[in-house]
């Protein structure tokens, strides 16, 4: 079973990945500045399982999409860790409130890949980078979001592009016409597409060497990573794994453990929740 290193150089950069695409897009160089203005450096990281070839073509329109050049993150297969990898990185019960639920090997490699995308952040010096999950599409809206969000960036920014509208609510700290970006009162689940800053991205990972529940269930506890996310309202994006041929991350499970989640779910959202409203 092959073996898989965490670090920073699986980011592979499209025009020399082994897939052969190449997205060039207007975008600035590391150091370079527009116009006589310092512009922040932004690129874009496309989670992507390669054994999901089916959704390469994906892969490629929403990078021609992006204002920004794009990278592949190879996202790390749970069909292909072994138990001492999973075991060195997956601790249950790290942080209260404790998560009720163990760990699929699928979210364990979701979390890993998210990792990967970080250390590329950071390995590379840039200011930002514009993480995506590959079952995502960008809308018209997601412009205007793009632009406020960059207006929002700073050292330690994490600035999400939600996928499902009306679950966030919280101040609003700019407005630009329709797009609103607000601090959420709780953060809203999902990683489908994120402006994660290199100062938030190196918190990240040092928070993070070991977790004990999903990534998106982790970044809800800004009390624990010292990253407090914002969101751009509307998002300008939406999942589009069913057209994908479904997730690539998500079990099957019986009956009696969809009851047993259904009960205890809303109780550990209730925590969280206690809790975040604590910190504002």
């Amino acid at each position: 079973m092959q073996a898989h290193e965490f670090g920073p150089s699986s980011a592979m950069p499209l025009e020399r990945s082994p897939t052969g695409f190449e997205f060039d897009q207007p975008s600035a160089s590391v150091g370079t500045v527009l116009a006589g203005v310092s512009q922040p450096v932004i690129r874009g990281f496309i989670i992507h399982l390669d054994r999901a070839r089916d959704r390469m073509p994906q892969v490629e329109r929403l990078a021609a999409k992006l204002s920004v050049q794009s990278e592949v993150i190879e996202a790390v297969d749970g069909r292909t860790l072994t138990a001492a990898e999973i075991e060195s990185v997956y601790r249950p019960r790290l942080q209260k409130p404790y998560y009720p639920f163990a760990m699929s090997t699928g979210e364990i490699a979701c979390f890993l890949s998210h990792r990967k995308a970080w250390a590329a952040i950071v390995e590379q010096g840039i200011d930002a980078g514009l993480v995506f999950e590959d079952d995502v599409e960008i809308d018209d809206a997601f412009h205007a979001a793009f632009a406020a969000a960059k207006a929002c960036l700073k050292p330690g920014s994490f600035i999400r592009f939600p996928f499902r509208m009306g679950k966030e609510h919280g101040r609003c700290v700019l407005s630009q016409g329709e797009t609103n970006v607000i601090q959420p009162v709780r953060i809203g689940l999902g990683m489908v597409a994120q402006l994660v800053s290199r100062d938030a991205a190196n918190r990240l990972l040092v928070a993070t060497s070991v977790f004990d529940r999903p990534v998106d269930t982790t970044i809800q506890m800004s009390w624990f990573t010292h990253v407090s996310p914002l969101a751009v309202l509307p998002g300008g994006v939406r999942e589009i794994f069913p057209q994908l041929g479904g997730s690539t991350i998500k079990s099957h499970k019986t009956l009696a453990e969809r009851l047993f989640r259904e009960v205890l779910r809303p109780l550990y959202r209730a925590k969280i929740a206690l809790r975040a409203r604590r910190m504002i």
